[in-house]
């Protein structure tokens, strides 16, 4: 059986958003219109076999119809192999997937049973956008799982499926439906919520997930495969920030951001157009205040418990830690204000537009199409070589440098580590394996002292700005005494961070 791919983009929404779409001149003036009531039953094995592999199995009711659907999870995000098929009943018809990777998946002794359902009203809208034919599907309903009793995940979301013509149309499409209701890009599929209610476990702040990369793939599937990842790894956060303030959420967040700011530097040329420029300005305008959050997080929750200990009587660092909770306050409510704003949203859907139908993927200019269909591997290869000099080169004497010095040190080895994890999949073998593992260590360990002497920094310039406001006598008194302290920890550091450096160079490239 061949791989056909499903080109989807999916929108979350609130029920009142719509209600509003269902009746604009946008989709009552579609070519085709239609609604239905889904009923879709989702199977895995006890171990969760499927789940592990990346895929989802389901077998959706519509009227007197049953209809098998296996999903793979594609490049994360936008496109993915869908395997679908009509089929006698409820219940999977596993001779029918015999061609699909289900095969290699099951043995002879696996049964599936049924794990989650899905109940979705669903109007669909059959919309012509430049040379394109697109479908509209307006979903609502809700996912149920026998094991968690009357808990249910509400729906509500908008799907835009490529039905004929180009990915660039979807995403026009979906800019104009976005200017009509408050719509964010969706990272999760309805099978991956299921799975989640099934669990128990409530939602979490979620760390960056190894990349799906495949060895066969060119420079520029993989440069948009980092990207999705980066934006999944963000947006799972961010609705959890959107919930209320959660440091975790904000870390992983801003981590998301500087892992997707640090791909674009890495791609460099294969992925340089005007547009993609200022929408990565605007990326690093928009999100300062996510940075101003986390120096206060850092600061209050490391830095001055700290002080705490090692100065129980010193009544100014109470009065010093009252004022910085009002900024950490101040600096929370203007990250909401981020993310709940217009702005903030069509960058996003910006993003992804420019990532799957940008310029840069037509740049006709000489060595740009070399470049974008260039082996990823070989790509890689390259630039995580050129990283690694970069990062040995101004490393040397690290404990000499001035901290002007050793933050260029640190921002090279961050991106020389993202770029690690990034290309890891393109490596399987084990000898790469067991060789990653151990540099990705050795890179750990330099940026976790980079990174602990870069907090002293940035405590130092969080007490500068105390002893600028107007704050009390007792207050500035302590952030002297805090800035001192923080000093005399970077002599440690710093040794720390030079072994960490050496270590680093003797470890084995494993892209070799």
């Amino acid at each position: 059986m061949s791989e056909p791919r499903e080109i989807e983009l999916k929108l979350e929404c609130e029920p009142s958003d719509l209600a509003t779409l269902q009746v604009h001149p946008l989709l009552q003036d579609a070519s085709e219109r239609g609604a239905a009531d889904l009923s879709s039953t989702y199977f895995d094995t006890v171990e969760q076999r499927l789940r592990e592999a990346g895929l989802g199995l389901r077998v959706r009711r519509i009227g007197d119809r049953y209809v098998q659907t296996l999903k793979a999870d594609g490049d994360g995000l936008f496109s993915r192999p869908e395997w679908e098929q009509e089929v006698s009943g409820p219940e999977p018809d596993l001779a029918a997937l015999a061609d699909t990777p289900l095969d290699e998946i099951l043995g002879r002794k696996d049964e599936l049973q049924p794990l989650f359902t899905t109940s979705v009203e669903r109007r669909t809208y059959l919309v012509e956008q430049g040379s394109s034919r697109i479908e509209v599907a307006l979903d609502s309903g809700r996912i149920d799982a026998p094991a968690v009793g009357d808990r249910v995940i509400p729906i509500c979301e908008v799907e835009l499926e490529l039905k004929q013509g180009s990915a660039g149309d979807v995403f026009a499409l979906s800019q104009a439906i976005a200017a009509l209701a408050p719509l964010r890009l969706g990272v999760r599929s309805k099978a991956e919520r299921g799975y989640s209610l099934a669990s128990g476990k409530p939602e979490r702040v979620r760390k960056a997930e190894r990349v799906p990369l495949r060895e066969n793939m060119s420079a520029a599937e993989a440069f948009q495969a980092v990207a999705h990842a980066c934006l999944r790894h963000m947006r799972l956060n961010e609705d959890i920030l959107l919930q209320g303030r959660n440091a975790d959420a904000l870390h992983q967040t801003r981590v998301a951001i500087r892992r997707l700011r640090s791909a674009f530097s890495l791609f460099g040329d294969l992925a340089e157009d005007a547009q993609g420029a200022r929408i990565r300005a605007e990326l690093k305008r928009m999100t300062e205040p996510l940075g101003q959050a986390r120096n206060l997080d850092v600061f209050l929750a490391t830095t001055l418990p700290a002080e705490r200990e090692r100065h129980p009587d010193e009544v100014g660092l109470l009065n010093l830690e009252t004022q910085l909770e009002d900024q950490r306050s101040q600096a929370y409510e203007a990250v909401q204000n981020l993310l709940q704003s217009a702005e903030w949203r069509g960058l996003v859907l910006d993003l992804v537009a420019w990532i799957n139908a940008g310029p840069w993927l037509r740049d006709g200019a000489e060595g740009r199409a070399e470049l974008r269909e260039e082996p990823a591997r070989d790509f890689a290869a390259r630039e995580l070589d050129r990283r690694r000099r970069r990062v040995k080169k101004r490393g040397r004497h690290l404990d000499d440098l001035s901290p002007e010095d050793r933050h260029k040190v640190r921002i090279a080895a961050k991106k020389l580590r993202y770029g690690a994890e990034f290309f890891a999949g393109l490596y399987p073998d084990k000898k790469a394996v067991k060789r990653h593992a151990t540099f990705v260590k050795a890179l750990s360990e330099l940026q976790d002292q980079l990174g602990a002497l870069n907090d002293i920094v940035t405590g130092h310039e969080v007490v500068r700005d105390i002893a600028g406001e107007h704050a009390g006598a007792s207050a500035v008194f302590a952030a002297g005494i805090t800035a001192a302290d923080l000093e005399a920890r970077t002599h440690k550091l710093l040794t720390a961070a030079a072994d960490a450096h050496e270590d680093l160079v003797d470890a084995k490239p494993f892209w070799r």
